[in-house]
């Protein structure tokens, strides 16, 4: 046997020991919402059965400059679990793939965000667009492939005006697309609105 065919066979068995662990019902799952729906209280709480998860925070890092936004992680923070386990990373395709506990990704708006910075967007940077494509296609691949029970929370944009700001209809148009490739690789897509959660019926998908 080769070291590539032994490193696939521990692959293929490290799988399996966590199918075998979790079950089948265990589902990859996308939660959208707007601002205040209560999206990441529901995400939450379908994790909360759960006794170990890796809560992973995408978004940008937090500065001094901004303390309104500080003080909205803070209080994600302080709403956790003891036992819960927190990744700050702007690397969700490795961070998917690795996993072998429960993850809790909250959220892919704010990931969008760090991601447009990483690639340049924002500046017009020379071929930001190739470099942005690269890190959506590492993570749905990452996502498509996972072997956990997996949350994912992301902000609904389709349903508001039209942003004012080159921008922001950059942001709302990457991220709008990007919600549909997750949902189409989703067990289950929920749309929390005004705290009510509605389950999105496959059979509609476009």
């Amino acid at each position: 046997m080769t070291k590539l065919t032994q490193r696939l066979a521990a692959s293929l068995e490290a799988a399996a020991r966590l199918l075998r662990r979790y079950g089948d019902d265990e589902a990859k799952v996308l939660v959208l919402g707007g601002v205040r729906s209560g999206k990441s209280r529901h995400a939450e709480r379908l994790m909360a059965r759960h006794p170990e998860v890796v809560y992973v925070a995408p978004g940008p890092v937090p500065t001094g400059d901004d303390p309104e936004w500080a003080a909205r992680i803070a209080l994600h923070r302080a709403r956790r679990p003891a036992n819960w386990h927190t990744v700050e990373t702007g690397d969700l395709a490795t961070t998917v793939r690795k996993a072998s506990r429960p993850l809790l990704i909250d959220c892919l708006g704010t990931w969008v965000t760090r991601v447009l910075g990483d690639v340049g967007a924002w500046e017009g940077k020379r071929d930001w667009e190739l470099r942005l494509d690269e890190r959506l296609e590492e993570f749905l691949d990452a996502w498509q492939v996972a072997h956990v029970p997996i949350v994912a929370v992301t902000n609904e944009v389709g349903m508001g005006v039209v942003p004012a700001t080159t921008s922001g209809r950059l942001f709302r148009d990457v991220l709008g697309a990007l919600n549909d490739r997750v949902a189409a690789q989703a067990d289950s897509v929920q749309l929390v609105v005004a705290g009510r959660i509605l389950h999105l019926d496959e059979r509609a998908r476009l």
